[in-house]
């Protein structure tokens, strides 16, 4: 506990070391265990300067290749930049590796227990370049692996299923089998993925399967993912795609959920989004409510029968950002009950001191929606 307040971080992700995907991957598809091979062929330092300018100096360090491809879609230059800021957290970047990693900077921090999201798995998983057997075969390996490093703390270490999108129709399959093996929750990206959106026709029983075993939806934004992405098409920066991923494809993943009926369809379902503040969200709402929906509404007949801010209130979550602007006017519109926390460690676009910021906005708050945010609103989420 945190100065009386328990804490349910439930945005934090494992750092898979590479060597799990030899170990954990079936003999017949070890030939795609990715491993670190350096960001491009050596080069002149004339030809390097020529491109790179300032940060040709720089050293750029290795990334995780398949067969010499980059799992990332990034500029060299950002991946320095990248690089630069890891180097400035090595010890909680190497912590993240291993479950007693997490455990003792969560005692340092006050949280109780973390929802472990991955990092290069979902890239490796939902790359449109690669096959359904292929896809699903690193969300198995890592599933396994995950759930080997979780078993030393279950109480305190969650770990949600990563889901392949590739093949729909196993999608209700590989969704009951990671309930067999405990997993409360699964995790999925919020993009279209081989041209499918969240809503799509072919995902239906997916979220039947979803609904009728009360597993857990969290959708989270990885920034260079193979996939389409919000601000792809027109930035080449991580400073215009990053700031573009995360909450371009959280608001328009939820529309998908609304528009396309799957929260009408399935009342029960519950949906988080991760890592894409909150700010956006009451504008969001009032514009499908007052713009879309009560002149559209009878184009969506029968897939949406209510305002959408209703479908958000029953079933939807959304994760804060301590620092976001009149975080307390968003609470208030949107209530404490509807918004959690996640401390997104170790990852290098949020500090380490986020329980600190979270914990200094209790004045602002009030204790009643501090504990809602911290505790009993992601344990809903959860349903635990």
């Amino acid at each position: 506990m945190r100065d009386g307040f328990r804490i349910l971080d439930v945005d934090r992700h494992v750092s898979e070391p590479v060597a799990l995907w030899a170990e954990y991957l079936p003999a017949a598809m070890r030939a795609y265990a990715p491993r670190l091979a350096p960001f491009r062929p050596p080069e002149s330092l004339a030809r390097r300067m020529s491109r790179l300018g300032e940060h040709a100096l720089l050293p750029t360090p290795p990334i995780l290749c398949v067969n010499g491809e980059p799992i990332l879609r990034i500029s060299e230059a950002a991946y320095i930049e990248l690089g630069l800021a890891a180097e400035r957290r090595r010890e909680l970047l190497a912590a993240s590796e291993r479950p007693d990693g997490h455990l003792a900077e969560m005692d340092a921090t006050g949280v109780d227990i973390a929802v472990l999201l991955p990092t290069y798995a979902s890239y490796l998983v939902h790359d449109d370049g690669i096959d359904a057997e292929r896809s699903r075969a690193y969300a198995s390996a890592y599933n396994r692996w995950l759930g080997d490093f979780c078993a030393s703390a279950p109480d305190r270490l969650l770990g949600p299923a990563l889901l392949s999108r590739h093949d729909p129709e196993a999608m209700a399959g590989d969704l009951e089998q990671a309930a067999r093996d405990g997993a409360r929750a699964v995790v999925l990206r919020p993009n279209p993925v081989q041209g499918r959106t969240l809503s799509a026709p072919a995902l239906a029983r997916f979220w039947a399967a979803c609904a009728h075993h009360g597993v857990t939806v969290l959708l989270h934004e990885g920034t260079h993912a193979r996939v389409a992405t919000a601000g792809a098409d027109r930035f080449e920066t991580r400073f215009g795609q990053h700031a573009c991923s995360h909450p371009m494809e959280a608001m328009m993943a939820l529309l998908s959920l609304i528009e396309g009926g799957v929260l009408e369809a399935h009342p029960t379902l519950r949906v988080g989004l991760l890592e894409a503040g909150c700010g956006f969200l009451p504008y969001w709402l009032w514009r499908l409510d007052h713009v879309e929906y009560a002149q559209m509404r009878g184009e969506v007949r029968g897939r949406v029968r209510r305002p959408p801010s209703e479908y958000f209130q029953r079933q939807c979550w959304i994760a804060l950002e301590p620092g976001e602007a009149m975080l307390d006017r968003v609470v208030k519109e949107i209530g404490a009950t509807r918004m959690m926390f996640g401390t997104d460690f170790p990852h290098l676009d949020h500090g380490p001191g986020m329980v600190d910021e979270m914990m200094a906005l209790r004045g602002a708050l009030g204790d009643k929606a501090l504990r809602a945010i911290l505790w009993e609103s992601p344990c809903g989420l959860m349903g635990m």
